[in-house]
């Protein structure tokens, strides 16, 4: 969708002229007043009267959209600051009522919780307001740019840095609505408890699953989850600070072998990961050692996260091996403020960890930060949603002879001033989604709440299983140490928002708060490198059908499924990553010629001697007559989701000498499974070759056709035990090795089939001719 068209069909009545005039600004740019310039077909060149008009311009359109920011964000605190206190007096009389004193009416709360309501989407509009006006001036600024030769992005950055509409943070409001809501939704009863979430956390297990969020979507998602749980605050009776929801880690590894990253990646049995973590500035003096621990589902374990806490001062001599457990933990046995098994457990791990770290030589390599926004109810662990946003990971090894941190435990030439614009590019990552981790605590076959399910399964979201912080920085930060990319790496080329696959989000109360829009116009200006694909969602107050009706009208549906139902089938035969195959001789050749010497060479000749192969079958395939694919013309319906153009599946190819490692669950199962069917194919071989004898040793007659017959059943036989024999030997190693292989057979058992049908229609022939049936 070009960018006028998206701004012309989100617009919210409120603002409705207070957005930028782009299309007034695209005219100012057709307007050049300057000599014609003959090489362009007669245009006149852009001259600096011209610029100076346009800048005039494009100041007022500035100072409009700043203006109407200011004036709608203070409206909004002086809002939430009229609420709370209506709240509260709600509250207070609520607590305070005599008794026989009914106290407030079920009424009360429900208009409280409209305002509310009404104040959360003030909030989404006015976050969609300057999302929307900070894309048209960038994308403005790239047109004059492209169009005048007139570079103006510098300058108009520092007015940007003057007049930051788009700075605006709100996670203040965010929070501040989340409490107010909470016992408003509550009706005076706010759930109470440890914001621990009910106990220690040193020890947990939850299932989560992992989902990445545009930056335009954050806002919105924030207000849609505060509507059913309230932001996790651990200090209620503090302000809210923005650096409380910092969160920092430093991932260890060995540098020479990455075990912790290839483990965490394959998703081996008892893989492992460390960390240090703290919450807040750099001067939080308490410092968590974590470690992850994966666990197969055939073990009968879970995955779990275990922890301890340390002071920030003894982490080196800790890390070096220099303060032993006992002594970290001597001062809190004295103490006695912990249980004394708590503790034991707590100097076991310490003691694991330290072991580890000095055994297997792992160093600080990478760093995550973020800002994470919490949502639970206190006390309740059953549903717990985060949102971390602003994610960085950061280098922290001294490899490449650069010191980062140097001998200690962690660089300190940066904290938690994002977006971090002293580190040069090679030392940082910034990641450009947000990381929704929904974690769920149900019982036995207990589903998640109906508003959980609707929000995972809605455009907000994309989900992506098992990514992970670590291993994502760890393979971007180090392109050429790293071979074995995670299989997410694709994906961060795609554009991740979706069209609304049902109506959910935000609504204002029993108003609409957008206005319709003419005909769109065709944006001849927007070339297709500024081409945006924005989720397009059912205005404030618009139904779910007229929203259904308008998409059906631009041609999509408003069901994703429905858009998949018709699209011609797509050959399943190979993998969506190239290199995911059972082999990848890229991959193999740069392995072996690191290790060198004779494996090297004959890693060589194998490779050759495949390609070889490959382009010798694919010849054979063209030259023998076979039947060819006839075109079908494509059906209305087809050709209203996707067009008259062809459809096609996209493929990934890892970058020479990497690969792209998808996750392939491997249980002991799996094993026997192939064991069993080599057994049973070796079965079907010693009854074939059982005929075979019969048939040369024990006739009665024994001809010349009897044993060829005989040979035909032989022939069999030793086939079918080959055939056997080598997709056993070749399961085996892909298991063993966790490659993603087709381990079903395609053509084994009725090519043998086949076979076993012509050898006994031949002895049937042949032995019928014999007793001169025919």
């Amino acid at each position: 969708m070009k960018f006028g068209e998206q701004l012309r069909s989100s617009v919210i009545r409120e603002y409705q002229w207070y957005y930028i005039d782009y299309d007034g600004l695209k005219s100012e740019l057709k307007k050049a007043t300057g000599p014609a310039n003959a090489d362009a077909h007669s245009h006149n060149e852009w001259s600096e009267e011209d610029e100076t008009r346009f800048i005039a311009k494009l100041e007022e359109e500035l100072e409009k959209v700043h203006t109407k920011q200011q004036v709608k964000a203070m409206e909004i605190s002086r809002r939430i600051a009229v609420s709370e206190q209506e709240v509260r007096e709600v509250v207070d009389r609520l607590n305070q009522r005599a008794l026989g004193d009914s106290g407030p009416s079920e009424e009360e709360f429900m208009l409280l919780e409209e305002d509310l309501s009404d104040i959360i989407a003030d909030v989404h509009d006015l976050a969609k307001f300057v999302q929307l006006n900070y894309t048209g001036f960038y994308k403005i600024i790239k047109k004059h740019d492209k169009l005048t030769g007139w570079y103006l992005r510098p300058a108009f950055d520092s007015r940007l840095k003057a007049k930051p509409f788009y700075k605006e943070n709100y996670d203040a409001s965010v929070i501040g609505l989340s409490k107010l809501y909470d016992l408003v939704r509550t009706r005076g009863n706010p759930v109470k408890g440890d914001s621990a979430a009910g106990g220690g956390q040193a020890n947990f297990v939850r299932q989560t699953t992992k989902y990445w969020v545009h930056p335009d979507n954050v806002t919105e998602l924030k207000l849609i989850i505060l509507k059913h749980l309230p932001v996790l605050v651990f200090n209620a009776s503090k302000e809210f600070d923005q650096a409380d929801s910092a969160i920092t880690s430093i991932y260890y590894d060995n540098p020479e072998t990455w075990d912790l990253y290839e483990g965490r990646l394959k998703k081996t049995e008892g893989a492992e990961a460390i960390r240090l973590r703290w919450y807040g500035g750099m001067q939080t003096e308490t410092v968590f050692v974590e470690r992850k621990t994966h666990r197969e589902d055939w073990t009968g374990e879970k995955s779990v996260k275990a922890r301890f806490a340390m002071k920030e001062k003894n982490v080196n001599a800790y890390m070096k091996g220099e303060l032993l457990p006992a002594a970290l933990f001597e001062k809190a046995k004295k103490e006695g403020k912990k249980p004394a098994k708590a503790i034991a457990e707590d100097e076991r791990l310490a003691a694991e960890v330290q072991y580890s770290v000095l055994k297997k030589g792992y160093k600080p390599v990478c760093r995550s930060f973020y800002n994470r926004t919490a949502f639970q109810l206190p006390a309740d662990a059953r549903v717990r949603i985060s949102l971390d946003t602003e994610l960085t990971m950061v280098r922290e090894d001294n490899l490449d002879g650069r010191k980062r941190s140097g001998d200690n435990w962690r660089r300190m030439d940066i904290g938690i001033d994002y977006p971090f614009s002293q580190l040069p590019p090679e030392d940082i990552v910034r990641f450009p989604y947000a990381v929704l981790e929904v974690k769920l605590q149900t019982q036995m076959g207990q589903e998640p709440p109906e508003w959980v399910r609707q929000l995972i399964s809605s455009h907000l979201v994309e989900a992506v299983p098992k990514f992970s912080k670590f291993i994502h920085g760890t393979a971007t930060l180090f392109p050429d140490r790293i071979n074995l990319l995670p299989f997410w790496m694709p994906q961060m080329d795609v554009d991740i928002r979706k069209p609304v696959s049902h109506d959910f989000g935000i609504h204002r109360p029993g108003m609409s708060g957008t206005t319709t829009t003419s005909d769109d116009e065709d944006d001849d200006f927007d070339s297709d490198d500024e081409d945006v694909r924005p989720s397009r969602r059912p205005q404030n107050g618009e139904s779910s059908a007229q929203g259904a009706a308008r998409q059906h009208r631009g041609g999509l549906s408003d069901d994703v499924e429905d858009q998949t139902v018709d699209i011609p089938a797509i050959e399943r035969d190979y993998p969506i990553y190239d290199s995911d195959d059972e082999y990848d001789e890229n991959y193999e050749l740069e392995e072996a010629k690191r290790v060198g010497g004779w494996h090297y060479y004959s890693t060589l000749i194998r490779t050759k001697g495949r390609s070889f192969g490959r382009h010798a079958l694919g010849a054979a395939k063209w030259l023998v007559p076979m039947p060819r694919a006839t075109q079908v013309d494509r059906n209305a319906r087809q050709e209203m989701f996707f067009g008259t153009g062809p459809v096609h599946s996209k493929r990934f190819r890892a970058p020479k000498g990497k690969k792209i490692y998808v996750p392939v669950r491997v249980e002991p199962k799996v094993f026997f499974a192939a064991e069993r069917t080599f057994l049973g194919w070796l079965e079907y071989s010693i009854y074939i070759g059982t005929i075979a004898v019969t048939l040369l040793n024990f006739g009665e007659h024994p001809t010349t056709t009897s044993f060829w017959v005989a040979g035909i059943f032989t022939l069999l036989a030793i086939l079918s035990l080959c055939y056997a024999v080598g997709v056993y030997l070749y399961r085996s190693s892909s298991i063993r090795n966790r490659k993603n292989a087709a381990y079903f057979d395609k053509w084994g058992p009725s090519a043998l089939c086949i076979a076993l049908f012509f050898a006994v229609a031949v002895n049937f022939g042949f032995e019928g001719r014999e007793r001169n049936v025919w």
